[in-house]
């Protein structure tokens, strides 16, 4: 069996990427290269790769003469990712094992069900979305596209802070996931995609009303 070696810069990328959904970097904060560097136990070098990756892909801005920063929230970035994330995942799950969807839909359902009904901090809630999200993909082989995924939803955390302390919105985001796996128990996929995008889209008014209020 091969092994897989990735490059450092792209292990590092990863992480940053892990803690950057996990709320570690609030955005706008400046990075220091050093102190990160000697968390993650490794040099500068790869660690500079790493952070160039990522500004590529927007979710880091590099300050002459500063260094590097992660990049500001925006109305405008927000409205242009969630529709870009929604065509992703549709394609996601419309790529994904017929078989595997059809064993793991009564799962989604009693999780969404457990979510609704539930009380839970915000960490709580980030981990259940991205578990659930993460389960519902889960048949999905194609590895480029589950990667660009990851890195364009690293960029939305940032912004699910400013939603998660809406009981209103908690609410909505349980009903869709519901309609998402009922879907899918029904066997009709059309209406699944359809209901998937919806959940990413539906709330990007809301999002900007908040952003609004946040002075951004």
């Amino acid at each position: 069996m091969p092994i897989e070696r990735r490059p450092l810069r792209d292990q590092i990328k990863r992480e940053v990427l892990t803690r950057l959904r996990r709320g570690d970097f609030p955005a706008g904060q400046n990075i220091n290269e050093g102190q990160l560097a000697g968390e993650l136990g490794v040099s500068r070098t790869p660690l500079r790769e790493a952070l160039i990756a990522l500004e590529i892909e927007g979710l880091i801005e590099s300050q002459p003469g500063k260094g590097f920063r992660f990049a500001p929230v925006s109305p405008k970035e927000y409205q242009e990712l969630c529709p870009v994330v929604a065509a992703l995942e549709a394609l996601a799950l419309e790529s994904s094992d017929a078989g595997y969807l059809a064993e793991t839909a009564p799962r989604l359902l009693a999780l969404a069900t457990e979510f609704d009904a539930s009380v839970a901090t915000q960490a709580e809630i980030e981990q259940r979305d991205d578990e659930w999200h993460e389960l519902l993909l889960g048949g999905c082989r194609n590895e480029r596209l589950m990667d660009l995924l990851t890195t364009l939803k690293a960029s939305l955390r940032r912004y699910v802070h400013l939603l998660i302390d809406d009981e209103t919105e908690i609410s909505r985001s349980a009903s869709e996931h519901r309609l998402i796996a009922e879907s899918i128990i029904a066997g009709d996929m059309a209406a699944a995609v359809s209901a998937l995008k919806a959940n990413w889209t539906s709330g990007t008014e809301r999002m900007v009303e908040k952003l609004g209020d946040a002075g951004v």
